[in-house]
């Protein structure tokens, strides 16, 4: 059996809004109600999200294509950014270079890597070891921890280069398929839209 990770789509970018409370844009949410019949999702029995709005809002959206109940979680939320707050895209991205660079240093405040790859491992595998390996499950979250967490799962060095935006869709709303019974990672990013009805290793 398996576990989706999914990222949230495309948000509304609101700078007099904390960036955790930012939901789900029009794009995002119709990108998201599509994934919610793929036949991977519907046969999903739980799902788990970060504590963050847009999350919360694409485990909602999935949860009505697969019935499942949600719960969350702070361990699953995206990197600690309140040291700078919200900041212009040019650098925003700059931060995120050394944050994958520099994985046990602080960019300018900044939850470190390493720190929050620890925080949600730890997450993942509390939920897993609570789980039954026989039922599908999905986790609903964000571009740099659900990176790290890939990192993790494949025995892969934390590298921007491994980030959903340079594999998958730059928008967000990308997934990888983990194999519950020993936790092997089966797939890279993919787009949600382009994620196969099998796949191999299941």
């Amino acid at each position: 059996m398996y576990a989706l990770y999914v990222t949230h789509p495309e948000v509304v970018i609101d700078p007099k809004v904390a960036t955790p409370r930012w939901g789900l844009s029009s794009l995002g949410r119709s990108r998201a109600e599509r994934f919610a019949n793929h036949p991977l999702v519907t046969p999903l029995t739980r799902l788990v999200s970060s504590t963050e709005t847009k999350a919360l809002e694409l485990a909602a959206i999935l949860a009505g294509g697969c019935g499942a109940p949600v719960d969350s979680g702070d361990k699953f939320d995206e990197n600690d950014r309140r040291s700078t707050g919200f900041v212009p895209s040019a650098r925003f991205e700059a931060l995120a270079d050394a944050l994958f660079a520099y994985p046990d240093e602080s960019a300018e405040g900044w939850e470190t890597a390493r720190d929050a790859q620890k925080r949600v491992v730890t997450g993942f595998n509390e939920v897993l070891a609570g789980h039954d390996a026989t039922k599908p499950i999905g986790f609903a979250g964000h571009g740099a921890v659900g990176t790290l967490l890939k990192c993790h799962l494949g025995g892969l060095a934390i590298a921007r280069s491994e980030d959903q935006r340079r594999i998958g869709n730059p928008g967000g709303g990308n997934v990888f398929v983990v194999r519950l019974r020993d936790r092997k990672l089966l797939t890279d990013w993919i787009a949600m839209e382009d994620l196969p009805a099998r796949v191999e290793g299941l």
